[in-house]
């Protein structure tokens, strides 16, 4: 906290922000900018009064890291925006409304999207698997509830690469987003709960679909329990190392796709070659959207945006379907997807989205 009060006092307005922040471009509300949002945590870290503008502003940002990439004295506006809100949650005026009712949902169902726990595995294609394995595939809410395509595909793709996985029945919540409306008490409840429990199981290593999971499991676990005791590792990290293992290097037939790089997987991770790679094996041909890789456009949906900003997400989500050159689009991340998706219902647009193991199994020999 110290350090991050050190940082609000580096700021001098240069407005190198403004250029990359996508809610101050959809806006031009300064409120709504990394400068509004520090000042704001001034405000709220001080003890201040804290205007309901100040709040919206702590609470639209998609925390896509943008801002800190483009500010020349690298001051931590994701991780001021974090802070502001566990502290709003401190002093009784947070989280928002809406987001208590997803909490309230998640409390009740096990899940953050009010899904019915008895169809979460409708999206399995056969029978459920009940082998063991020191291996967990963790598909996540938005997988097994909205977005269904990215569990089934890879589930089945890994299965069709050979890899040794168990699933669970009741899967139920990594618990992020209690940690992202400032929730750490429920978090940290939460993530206590599914390390006891995978610890039992004997899980050495999860494989995650959500770019929310795997965010949530790699940095935010160790960060509130003190260590974990298993590898986190996202299905795109080992889909370029199974293709060759298997010998596929397919020739191109016509197939393109336009990839998006999800924030918590670009920017936060790193992970540009790796989908690339995985689509180019599969003889598919990759085209970028304009800004890409570290300066990859945020769809609005991540850091509990979209459950209570849903205008504000599609506004962004928008912008970036405008600048596909290509139909589907294909991401790693379920929120993208999921966003994307609403988006092109709500502006009847002709654009695809597609999950990333859907567009590689379609793309695949049936008889691999």
């Amino acid at each position: 906290m110290r350090e991050l009060i050190e940082q609000l006092e580096q700021c001098d307005e240069c407005g190198a922000c403004l250029e990359v922040c996508p809610t101050y471009n959809a806006t031009q509300e300064e409120e709504f900018s990394p400068i509004g949002r520090i000042k704001a945590a001034k405000k709220i870290f001080q003890g201040g009064e804290v205007t309901p503008q100040m709040m919206e502003g702590i609470y639209n940002c998609p925390e896509c890291h943008l801002c800190l990439n483009a500010c020349p004295y690298n001051i931590d506006v994701p991780e001021i925006v974090t802070q502001s809100r566990i502290e709003l949650v401190r002093r009784g005026l947070g989280p928002l409304e809406g987001h208590n009712k997803i909490i309230e949902g998640m409390q009740r169902l096990g899940n953050a999207v009010n899904g019915d726990p008895a169809r979460r595995l409708d999206w399995l294609p056969e029978e459920f698997p009940t082998r063991e394995s020191s291996t967990l595939l963790f598909v996540g809410c938005l997988a097994s509830y909205l977005v269904k395509d990215a569990a089934t595909s890879s589930y089945l793709l890994l299965k069709k690469l050979g890899v040794d996985f168990m699933m669970l029945r009741d899967e139920g919540c990594c618990g992020i987003y209690y940690h992202e409306v400032g929730r750490l008490d429920l978090a940290r409840e939460k993530f206590q709960e599914n390390a006891d429990r995978f610890r039992k199981l004997g899980i050495k290593r999860l494989i995650v679909v959500c770019a929310g999971c795997y965010h949530c499991f790699k940095w935010l676990y160790p960060k509130l329990l003190g260590g974990i005791d298993f590898e986190v590792t996202h299905i795109i990290q080992l889909l370029p190392s199974l293709l060759k293992e298997r010998g596929i290097k397919l020739e191109e037939k016509g197939t393109e796709v336009t990839y998006h790089d999800p924030c918590r997987l670009g920017r936060l991770e790193g992970f540009y070659d790796e989908p690339r790679e995985a689509l180019g094996l599969c003889g598919i041909k990759v085209n970028e959207i304009p800004e890409n890789r570290e300066n990859a456009l945020c769809c609005g949906a991540g850091a509990a945006v979209r459950s209570v900003y849903r205008n504000l997400s599609l506004k962004l989500a928008t912008s970036i379907l405008d600048q596909a050159p290509v139909s589907p689009i294909v991401t790693p991340c379920p929120f993208c997807e999921f966003n994307f998706s609403y988006t092109i219902r709500k502006t009847e647009s002709d654009k695809k989205v597609a999950y990333i193991t859907d567009a590689i199994l379609k793309a695949l020999p049936a008889n691999l």
